[in-house]
């Protein structure tokens, strides 16, 4: 019988130690993840999902229900992100324009920043105030709805609930201000921006200030309340375009006039001669989007991508679309809803937000992941994860009884890793979970 060469040897030692290094691993972590998360107390009757992943050997370290589907809350922003990151270039499509002798056209591209406060320049203003022909636009590329599927409704008066609108200015968010310097004085109170709609008064000797907003019109209750000085942001109701158009002229000077579809061509019929009024760098919204979690950026991001490849803002039809093309091969088939993780309807595996880590990775690069999100002691990660500086990558997600982590994670022995850890129905802080969670991923940063 023939004898295995020196090299058969030597292949199968390689072999049999590679696959034994390999159970060790798991078995190590496994050991470490059912002490410091699956039986931490504040996870006990909690449903987790955990996957590490290594993309050097193309190998899982480890997966405890990674296959399972869970409410990721915001870690949603992840897929919109690389959607955003593959499609809308190196910077924003404020505005399209044509024009003709006598007026000016422009059709709204979902731009996020328009006039808001995170965003000194401002090119669509700049360019729409140097106009001197009338100017007319048009909401017919508006296939949405101002929330998103699966919303709580209740939530309408909170800032991270802003609608969505096909046009939208100063984050689609009224800034209510109570001031005075002392007891002494009147009581200041005012909005940024300012506006002509309904506002009453009431006194409220015993409670903090604050503004109520009706459910479905632009009507305000503001009550003074004992502080000095406060702020509160609360969304207005958009109308599709319409809020737009009466908040716009106060820094343009001068009136937007909406046309129907069929009349816009009417004046101007070659609409394949639009140019693009381009506004921020896309990453530096990206890094907003993903280092403050916030979903107003995340959902008009999306219907960006939307107007984008589709020629009209619809996030149902992006989504459908970007479900049989770029993630037709994830490992579950999500249930993806909206754009931020405000839906509970969203409903993803720890091994879905790994494979879009991998094309992230792949496709644009480690250097641009590590500008865009968040790293220890950063964004949502404040106060965590200190040690892991640097050296870990990650977004967070919250809703209540949901705390998730999905990331990039570089070990001590400068491994590189693809990790997501999904939790649902904990009854416990998510600060408790958190704190589980971090001692999880620190241990697995320092033993390997």
């Amino acid at each position: 019988m023939r004898q295995p060469s020196r090299r058969a040897y030597i292949f199968l030692l390689t072999f049999h130690v590679s696959l034994f290094t390999s159970c060790s691993i798991q078995k190590q972590i496994s050991k470490s993840a059912t002490s410091l998360v699956l039986k931490d107390s504040s996870l006990t009757t909690a449903q987790v999902g955990i996957s590490i992943f290594e993309p050097a050997t193309n190998k899982y370290w480890y997966n405890y229900n990674g296959s399972h589907y869970f409410v990721p809350a915001s870690n949603t922003k992840i897929p919109t992100c690389y959607a955003a990151m593959k499609y809308l270039g190196d910077s924003v499509t404020g505005i399209l324009t044509t024009e003709n002798d006598s007026a000016l056209f422009f059709l709204p591209a979902a731009d996020p920043t328009l006039l808001h406060p995170d965003f000194k320049e401002q090119a669509v203003i700049s360019f729409l105030q140097h106009v001197n022909k009338k100017i007319y636009t048009t909401d017919a590329k508006w296939e949405s709805t101002p929330l998103g599927s699966g919303w709580s409704w209740n939530d309408y008066n909170e800032p991270y609930m802003a609608e969505r609108s096909p046009m939208p200015v100063y984050g689609n968010i009224i800034k209510w201000i109570r001031d005075s310097s002392s007891n002494d004085e009147p009581v200041l109170i005012y909005s940024i921006p300012e506006i002509n709609w309904k506002v009453d008064f009431t006194p409220n000797p015993e409670n903090n200030f604050y503004v109520k907003r009706r459910v479905s019109e632009n009507a305000y209750l503001v009550a003074a309340g004992p502080r000095k000085f406060k702020v509160q942001d609360v969304p207005f109701v958009t109308n599709g375009i319409m809020a737009t158009l009466e908040l716009l002229p106060d820094t343009i000077h001068k009136t937007v006039n909406l046309l129907s579809l069929k009349e816009f061509q009417t004046f101007f019929n070659k609409t394949t001669d639009l140019k693009k009024v381009k506004t921020q760098p896309t990453d530096s919204l990206f890094k907003l989007m993903m280092h403050h979690s916030d979903n107003f950026f995340a959902e008009q991001t999306l219907l960006m991508v939307s107007n984008e490849l589709l020629g009209v803002m619809n996030d149902e039809r992006i989504i459908d679309t970007l479900l049989k093309t770029d993630f037709k091969d994830l490992p579950q088939k999500p249930r993806w809803a909206d754009g931020s993780g405000l839906s509970r309807y969203n409903l993803f595996s720890p091994q879905d937000f790994v494979s879009i880590f991998g094309k992230m990775k792949n496709e644009f690069g480690m250097d641009r992941i590590k500008l865009i999100f968040p790293t220890g002691n950063e964004g949502t990660l404040t106060n965590y994860y200190k040690a892991e500086s640097g050296y870990l990558f990650a977004k967070t997600g919250t809703l209540s009884g949901v705390v998730c982590l999905s990331g990039f994670l570089y070990t001590k022995k400068n491994k590189l890793l693809i990790f997501s850890i999904l939790v649902n129905n904990h009854n416990s802080s998510a600060s408790a979970v958190r704190k589980a969670v971090e001692k999880f991923i620190e241990g697995v940063r320092g033993n390997y």
